[in-house]
Parts: C-alpha cells; sequence; structure tokens
C-alpha cells in the first residue's frame, strides 16, 4: 500500500534569499514544492530553483556509503571518477581518516591541515566543523566560499561601520522610495527578490537607478540605467559622492551625530568630478548627477549589490565607495534604508555568522582577542590557537611552497571555484592527503583519498540564515541514500577518534544528540543568538539576529543608533585601473556570473531537470563583435586566456556591451575558471572573477 501524502516545511537550499517551502513527499520521494503564502521572506513566490530544482535530492549519483581511493598515496595524485574508489565502512573510513590527520598535526601541527567549510551546511554543521578544527586539529584555517564571493563586501563594511551583514530585511523592499541595483543580475540570481524590487516599482512608484555594464533585465524597470566599462565603479560612485558634498544634499544632522573625517573627504574628493568619472567610465557626466540626485533627495534609499561589486581586484574599495553614499545621505538605520549585499548561496551569511572564517569565532568574535579566546577555552576544555588562519587562497599558496600538506572539504567545490584552475590543480596533486565530504562527487572529490557521503537538506534538521540574517529551520522529509549520515554527526564521529589518536581522553564536546544542542551552545557563547532558540523558530518561522535576549523580537533592519565601531567612517578612494585590461592579443573583457536555471559550480542544478534547459556552456557576445568574428548564434567558439582556454556556444545578443563577453561559471566541461587569474584584492584577499583580457576565436566545424 502507497503511503499517504505528507508535506515539511523546510528553507530552500539555493540562494542567500531562504525561501520557505513546504516539500510534497510520496514514498519517500519528493515530488513537488509548494511555498506558503502566510511566511516570510517569499510569501509564496518560488524561482525555478526553489520550485522545480530539489530534484538533485534523488540523483543516483548520490554518494551513499563511504569510499577510499584505490591508489591512495600515489603523486602526483590524478582526478578519478568512482571507480577510482572502493568501498568502505564508516569505521574504516572514519579511522583512516583520524589517522592521517592525527599524523600530520603530530609531525607538523594543525597548521599544516587547509580545512573548508560549507555555504550550504547547516550552521550547526559549520559550528561543530570550526570546532573541530580549531579545538582538536588546533589550527584556525578555516574558511569557505564567501572569501570568494563576497569577502570585499565584508572588508569593506567592517572597515566604514564594523559590520558586514545585509543591514535591511527583505520585507522591506516593497515600500523603498529609491534604490540602487549594482553587480548583481537580480532577476536571475535573487528572482524573488526582484520581484519585491518590481513591486517597489510598479505598486509605490519607486524609483530605481542599476549600475551595471550589461543590460539585465532590471534596466527595463530602472528610472535610469548607468553603463560602466567593467572595472571602473569606483569611479562612478565617487563622483556621485562629489556631487552630493558639492551640492549640499548631505544629511548634516546625520554626519555630525554618528560620522568621522567628513571635512578631509569633502576635501579629498573635490577633484572626482563627473566629467573625470566619464572620462575613465564611459558613463555620461549628467547621468552621474542625476543618479546622485535620486538618491540623495529620497526618504527611504537602499542600495542592493552582488558579486559584481565585489569579486574585484579592487573589491573592498567599491564597496567602500557605496558605503560611503550611505553615510553621506544618512541612509541608514532606518526601516528601508541601508547598505545591502545580496547573498548568494542558501547559507553564505549563516557559515560566516557560525565561525566558518579563519579569524573569528561564531559570532565575529575576534580569534586574536585574549578574553574572547579565553572564553571558548574554558568552555570547549581546551587551549586555542591564538593566531588569524588562513584565507581559502593563502591556503592555496601555503599548499604550493609545502606548508599545507592536506585539506578538509566539506561541501565545497574549490576545484569549479578557485580561479586559475590550472595552478589549483597543480596544487591538489602534490598534497599528501585530502578529505572530502560531500552529497555527491565533485570535480574537488575527484581528487580526495577518501569520499564521506553527506545527508542532503531534506534529510537532516537545523538552522540556514538567509541574507537578511534571518534564522530559519530545515527539517527531514525523506531519508538519507544508502549510508549517507548528517555533517553534524559524521563531524562528531571524526572528532573524538582524532582526540583519540592525539593522546586525549575523549571529550565532551562532540558528544551532541540534536542539532538542536548543537544551536544552544553556540547561542550561548554568541551574544547576538542568545535569544533564538528551536522553539521559538518553530513559533515564529524565522528570527533576525541580533536577537540578544528571549523576549527580544529580533532586528529587521539594523544600526538605529549607533554602528558597531561607533560612529560610520568616510573613507577616501583612488581610483585603480583594473590588473588585467585588454591588448592586441586578448582584445575582449571577460566577465563571469550565474544565470537563473544554475547555481555556482553546477554540483546541484546540474543534477536536476533544470539542466535540461540550460544543458550547455554559452558565451555572450555582441552583435557587432560576432560579426567581426564570423560567427552566429550557436557556433561552437574557443575562449582563451593567459591562463587556459574553453569550448563554448555562441550567445549573440546586446545585453553583453561590444568588446566585452560573459560566461557563466556552471559548467564544469567548459570551467570559466580556466581563463580567470588569480590576482586578489589586497585586503580582502578575494580574486579578480569580473576582469580580465581573453581572445574569442571561431572554431572550424
Amino acid at each position: 500500500m502507497a503511503e499517504a501524502d505528507t508535506s515539511v516545511r523546510s528553507t530552500c537550499p539555493y540562494c542567500g534569499v531562504g525561501c520557505q517551502i513546504d516539500l510534497k513527499v510520496r514514498n519517500d520521494r519528493i515530488y513537488k514544492v509548494d511555498a506558503p503564502f502566510n511566511i516570510a521572506p517569499n510569501f509564496g513566490r518560488l524561482c525555478s530553483k526553489g520550485r522545480f530544482g530539489v530534484d538533485f535530492v534523488h540523483h543516483p549519483s548520490r554518494l551513499t556509503q563511504p569510499l577510499i581511493r584505490k591508489d591512495l598515496g600515489s603523486k602526483p595524485r590524478q582526478p578519478v571518477g568512482l571507480e577510482g574508489f572502493r568501498p568502505a565502512t564508516w569505521d574504516e573510513a572514519l579511522d583512516l581518516a583520524a589517522d592521517r590527520l592525527a599524523e600530520i598535526v603530530q609531525a607538523r601541527g594543525g597548521d599544516a591541515i587547509g580545512t573548508f567549510c560549507s555555504a550550504k551546511a547547516t550552521n550547526e554543521d559549520n559550528y561543530i566543523f570550526q570546532k573541530f578544527i580549531r579545538g582538536v586539529i588546533g589550527t584556525n584555517n578555516v574558511d569557505h566560499c564567501a572569501r570568494l564571493c563576497h569577502a570585499a563586501s565584508v572588508t569593506g563594511l567592517q572597515i566604514a561601520i564594523g559590520s558586514s551583514a545585509m543591514s535591511n530585511s527583505i520585507a522591506e523592499m516593497k515600500d523603498l522610495d529609491m534604490f540602487i541595483v549594482t553587480g548583481s543580475n537580480t532577476t536571475e540570481t535573487h528572482p524573488v527578490i526582484s520581484t519585491f524590487l518590481r513591486e517597489a516599482i510598479v505598486n509605490h512608484g519607486a524609483k530605481m537607478v542599476v549600475v551595471d555594464p550589461r543590460e539585465i533585465e532590471l534596466c527595463q524597470f530602472a528610472e535610469l540605467w548607468l553603463r560602466p566599462t567593467a572595472g571602473t565603479d569606483v569611479a562612478v560612485f565617487q563622483a556621485m559622492a562629489q556631487v552630493i558634498v558639492s551640492e549640499n544634499l548631505v544629511d548634516r544632522d546625520f554626519l555630525r551625530e554618528r560620522v568621522e573625517n567628513f571635512e578631509n573627504y569633502r576635501l579629498e574628493i573635490s577633484d572626482s568630478t563627473p566629467e573625470w568619472a566619464e572620462a575613465i567610465s564611459g558613463v555620461p557626466a549628467a547621468d552621474i548627477r542625476t543618479a546622485a540626485r535620486l538618491y540623495a533627495q529620497a526618504n527611504q534609499a537602499a542600495i542592493y549589490w552582488g558579486m559584481g561589486i565585489s569579486q574585484s581586484v579592487h573589491g573592498t574599495d567599491n564597496a567602500l565607495s557605496l558605503s560611503n553614499l550611505a553615510l553621506l545621505t544618512g541612509n541608514l538605520g532606518k526601516s528601508g534604508s541601508g547598505l545591502n549585499p545580496l547573498r548568494g548561496q542558501n547559507n553564505v551569511q549563516g557559515c560566516s555568522d557560525s565561525g566558518g572564517l579563519p579569524n573569528v569565532f561564531p559570532g565575529y568574535q575576534l580569534v586574536t582577542d585574549d578574553e574572547i579566546r579565553t572564553k571558548f577555552e574554558r568552555d570547549w576544555g581546551v587551549l586555542l590557537n591564538p593566531q588569524e588562519g588562513l584565507t581559502t587562497m593563502e591556503m592555496v599558496d601555503a599548499a604550493e611552497r609545502g606548508a599545507i600538506q592536506a585539506y578538509f572539504v566539506m561541501g565545497e567545490n574549490p576545484m569549479m571555484s578557485e580561479p586559475d584552475l590550472r595552478h589549483a590543480r597543480h596544487v591538489m596533486e602534490d598534497l599528501d592527503f585530502i578529505l572530502v565530504q560531500d552529497i555527491f562527487l565533485n570535480e574537488t572529490g575527484e581528487y580526495a583519498d577518501i569520499l564521506l557521503p553527506a545527508a542532503s537538506f531534506a534529510e537532516k534538521s537545523g538552522t540556514f540564515t538567509n541574507s537578511d540574517r534571518r534564522v530559519q529551520l530545515i527539517r527531514p522529509a525523506v531519508p538519507s541514500p544508502g549510508q549517507a549520515r548528517a555533517d553534524w554527526e559524521v563531524l562528531c564521529d571524526l572528532a573524538v577518534r582524532v582526540e583519540q589518536r592525539l593522546g586525549r581522553e575523549s571529550s565532551a564536546g562532540f558528544s551532541f544528540t540534536s542539532p538542536a544542542e548543537i544551536w544552544d551552545e553556540m547561542a550561548r557563547l554568541t551574544p547576538p543568538f542568545q535569544g533564538i532558540t528551536y522553539d521559538r523558530l518553530e513559533r515564529e518561522s524565522g528570527v533576525h539576529w541580533p536577537c540578544p535576549t528571549p523576549d527580544h523580537p529580533g532586528t529587521p533592519y539594523l544600526f538605529t543608533d549607533t554602528f558597531p565601531r561607533g560612529k560610520g567612517q568616510l573613507v577616501s578612494l583612488d581610483y585603480n585601473p583594473s590588473a588585467e585590461l585588454p591588448d592586441d592579443e586578448f582584445p575582449f573583457i571577460l566577465s563571469t556570473g550565474r544565470v537563473l536555471y544554475h547555481w555556482h559550480g553546477g554540483t546541484m542544478t546540474r543534477r536536476s531537470k533544470l539542466d535540461d534547459i540550460y544543458p550547455e556552456p554559452t558565451v555572450e557576445i555582441h552583435p557587432l563583435d560576432a560579426d567581426q568574428l564570423g560567427v552566429q548564434a550557436g557556433d561552437w567558439i574557443q575562449v582563451r586566456s593567459r591562463r587556459g582556454q574553453i569550448r563554448v556556444r555562441t550567445l549573440v545578443t546586446e545585453r553583453s556591451p561590444q568588446g566585452m563577453v560573459f560566461i557563466p561559471f556552471h559548467f564544469a566541461e567548459a570551467a570559466a575558471n580556466e581563463l580567470t587569474m588569480d590576482v586578489r584584492d589586497e585586503r580582502a584577499k578575494i580574486p579578480d572573477y569580473k576582469v580580465c583580457a581573453v581572445a574569442v576565436e571561431p572554431l572550424a566545424e
């Protein structure tokens, strides 16, 4: 007899909107996804990925048992498929992993291990991960994909105001007066958010300014579209600030009470006129003035941005240029007015909140702060490393010079996400040990010594934190395939085994029986979370942190009275050109990004029916460039940089400007990061994925 249908409330596993979904289950399979109409943040709205893209959960290529590499110890290691691994029991795989990790710690110290936690895993998974790495392995070498997407936003906002989170809630968007969207193709990368932004325009008369080299769909709704040359964002926003200051459009009361360095800043930007910016960016000076006035004169103005701003060699300056605009005009600390980086992955906010960064414990408490570190040492019963760890790309550098000998990668895919993949492969080939924990065998797992099968979002309990700091539950809807286990369970088991091999008594630090217990420990140590419990999340369907006490309502928008650093800081900036510009051999600018039907490295959507809609890698090219090259829509062409080349199908469109091409980064068979370069923002350590020089060449049939 067939089982009765069930409906399980959960949180979408894709972008940072955090849409609430109802998983419809029959015979242990998800057959449909709906959205509740009365629950924030999406109120019944879903994009194609949320509604139709969760079938990856049942894909036949799910990892279902632990696997050990057949040619264990061979170097240089080569990528292998499933045929290159043999099945193992959990005990065998975890014992071997514990042996290898403990050997390295004893011989070289914990800093010889680099680790990657996951923006797709739960807060609880990531808390246990960083606790294991810090408390047992003894290193702060913990990072995740935030380093490769919004690290520059984090760094810039920390400098300007002392906090890096999105300052406003999604619910406020529909009531905006005016907003700027820059570096975000929102209708494809955050489709549900785009509906609220368009609602503000259509239903409430809000005015939008789009700043983007590509003619994204939101341009159709914009009051004004500024089209700068890729990589010239600082010049445009600096000139807008100059207009606001020179025309006395600043908020004098806000500046006097809540902002530092105005007089110096005013003098230093006096020459950054719209005419100066036009010469650099190509944006007409008159349009820059109009945009500045629209923003400064609005009652409620917000700025939304994506990786087009942050993934840059001067990404920190890009974020600072946006924060300068908000501080000058007082557009912070009230509903609908703020600075809002749109986070790309479902729990990239939560992974950072939970301590998945090399310089902070959960809640952004510095590992270098003696008082903070002592608090965690007393609670965990260990001594902790007082030195900041390495970032994602710094770990690559350390591995190349032999300082890092092993990687532990949970739910990430650096062999798709890192720039200059040829170099990244070289580093992976020479590592002594690689442990990978994931739901699929991906491009990184092909290099692993041990593969540990993990449960997906639909098979476990926990919490995700969305882009606007809303903590929400996920719930198990279907059983895990085969022997796959929740990440936190695997980590606790592994931690105890490593402790034993290091000669320590097995501590109570990893004896959790549920994610709720893990959350309670993290909240106890993290002031902004102390008013949030699983019981409350069940009752309220999500709470915005900071929420310091049980009777606190949560905080939909931040900075009502003050900033974490006290006063906000205006920062003078110099425009610097991109690190690699077109020349005779490589005459095009390449930019990379996402498309509607896929998501990041494609690990999930390429194993979904969505792949049938967008099955092939493409390159956007302007019609005039296509004519000059003698290519037509649908032709296969080669795109080549100084680092590599890929073969992609031509998409002829005016969306990308003449002289620029755009390639999605979802396709392993034509990985855009074969072309990108490992040049980084000095402060945020984020690579530049948005501007590099390429050649485009027709391929013979």
